[in-house]
């Protein structure tokens, strides 16, 4: 039967080519005949180096390999900061997570979050006809009037901030220690809608969310077959504390890590034959990524930022460039690769274009990449970017294969052994002063070009200064002219 399904699926490919032939336009132009449908999948702490098809392994993804074999892969994409909270802000909003006022990974009960004035993709997307789903991580604020379905999305399952947000310790057993917040902290929320419907309580109780994600996932798609769709799948994994269900425990021969690893590629494959089976897949657009680099310290549980400098909460390479791969046949070439610079900021205004949805009435970051999906290799939408960490502190600026790093502080995992089997190890607070990278020849960042190339360092200190003067930066005391609020519950006021 899976033979018979290829050829026919072959034999409507070449039909699909001779009538273009036929009629003198190109078979694959880019334009759609209706607007796609879009899942987003967006992994937690998945390092740049984990997928195979970037050079992950000993253990095996195959269904991601397809992913980029009939897809496109990015080689130069980040996240719009770092660490939880902040990412997710950029990608749902467009914009540097700093403009919309959210900075870090908010903790349960704090009284930030995504101010319901901001357009998500969600919302944009909802006017223009689709209907919305979120399953997964949210970490954009754990209260009612701040969960998903006050920001667009028309359902919703899943935890309202990371997974070791709860009173277990790194032995999997209750929290003893009084002075600690994991004591303080509640057993894990699961949400659907806006009521808790479960608790996750153990290990063992997070070893069942990716598959409880997966299953929602697939069941929102085909309950929303004949309409269009935005599905908006969050994975906690594989974010420390790591767990795999049953069916995939001690079946990677990798270790515990491979084993989710490999439990995150099959709910790909998942996603992917429900798409197949409803004839969606066609003219559905899938992008994988994940919300920052590795988070190191954790070592043998953690990921791999694929030779890229640091991991997580740092603005080096391995804290901020992510893997992505998106397909969608109608549009992207298959099997291509993309080298130019882009970001989850910009998801916002391509998705927008291409699914007839209008624009924020708010400025945003973001620009429209849809050439870059097209396979147009002359193109650059993003000239430059800005890395910024901490409550707003701009850390590093890009443009082409140029890197500034401007002088900061911040955790190393480099000083340090890591841990081992859900343990962590130290960081060490180190600061680094100027310094200039070609990313092209050094991706790793270990050969400082400043006093070779200083041209180059007064045009990244230009790139620099707009920022500052736009989205502002504590460490040289801008305010900042763009900056929005987020939304609080207290009186507390966010600046």
């Amino acid at each position: 039967m899976h033979i018979v399904f290829i050829q026919n699926r072959f034999r409507l490919r070449l039909l699909a080519v001779f009538c273009a032939v036929f009629v003198g336009v190109p078979a694959v132009s880019g334009q759609t005949s209706s607007p796609p449908n879009v899942i987003v999948i967006f992994m937690d702490d998945m390092g740049y180096g984990d997928p195979v098809s970037y050079g992950g392994g000993p253990y095996q993804t195959p269904h991601l390999d397809r992913l980029a074999a009939e897809g496109m892969r990015f080689t130069h994409f980040y996240a719009g900061q770092p660490v939880c909270s902040a990412s997710r802000a950029a990608l749902l909003t467009g914009c540097y997570p700093n403009r919309v006022g959210i900075h870090g990974a908010l903790f349960p009960g704090s009284p930030m979050a995504l101010n319901p004035e901001e357009e998500t993709i969600a919302e944009l997307l909802k006017g223009a006809g689709y209907r919305t789903g979120m399953v997964g991580k949210w970490h954009l604020g754990d209260r009612v009037p701040f969960l998903p379905l006050q920001h667009g999305f028309d359902e919703y399952l899943g935890l309202p901030y990371s997974n070791d947000m709860w009173p277990v310790d790194f032995d999997g057993k209750p929290v003893t220690d009084t002075s600690s917040w994991k004591f303080r902290s509640p057993p894990l929320p699961l949400i659907e809608g806006n009521e808790t419907v479960d608790l996750i309580r153990t290990l063992d109780d997070q070893a069942t969310l990716t598959t409880r994600y997966t299953e929602r996932a697939c069941e929102f798609i085909r309950k929303n077959k004949e309409q269009p769709f935005f599905l908006y799948l969050a994975h906690s994994m594989p974010h420390a504390p790591i767990a795999v269900s049953d069916k995939f425990k001690g079946k990677s021969g990798a270790g515990l890590y491979g084993d989710v690893m490999m439990e995150i590629d099959w709910s790909v494959g998942e996603v992917m034959r429900t798409l197949s089976e409803l004839d969606l897949d066609e003219n559905t657009l899938v992008v994988f990524t994940s919300d920052n680099g590795p988070w190191r310290n954790y070592g043998n549980h953690a990921g791999s930022s694929g030779g890229l400098r640091e991991g997580k909460t740092t603005s080096w390479e391995g804290g901020q460039r992510v893997p992505c791969i998106m397909r969608w046949p109608e549009v992207i070439p298959a099997g291509t690769v993309c080298n130019q610079l882009a970001s989850t900021i910009d998801l916002l205004p391509t998705l927008v274009a291409f699914c007839d949805a209008k624009m924020p009435d708010k400025e945003i970051d973001g620009l429209n990449i849809a050439s870059l999906m097209k396979g147009d290799t002359d193109s650059s939408p993003r000239e430059d970017f800005a890395y910024y960490f901490g409550r707003n502190n701009l850390q590093a600026v890009r443009k082409g294969s140029w890197k500034l790093v401007l002088p900061h502080a911040y955790d190393s995992y480099e000083q340090n052994a890591p841990g081992y089997d859900g343990f962590p190890g130290k960081r060490a607070k180190v600061t680094t002063e100027l310094a200039l990278y070609d990313l092209q020849a050094d991706p790793g960042e270990r050969v400082d070009l400043k006093t070779r190339f200083p041209d180059v360092v007064e045009e990244l200190l230009a790139v620099a200064q707009r920022y500052r003067e736009l989205l502002g930066d504590e460490l040289s005391g801008y305010e900042g002219v763009a900056r929005r609020k987020a939304a609080m519950t207290t009186d507390q006021k966010d600046d």
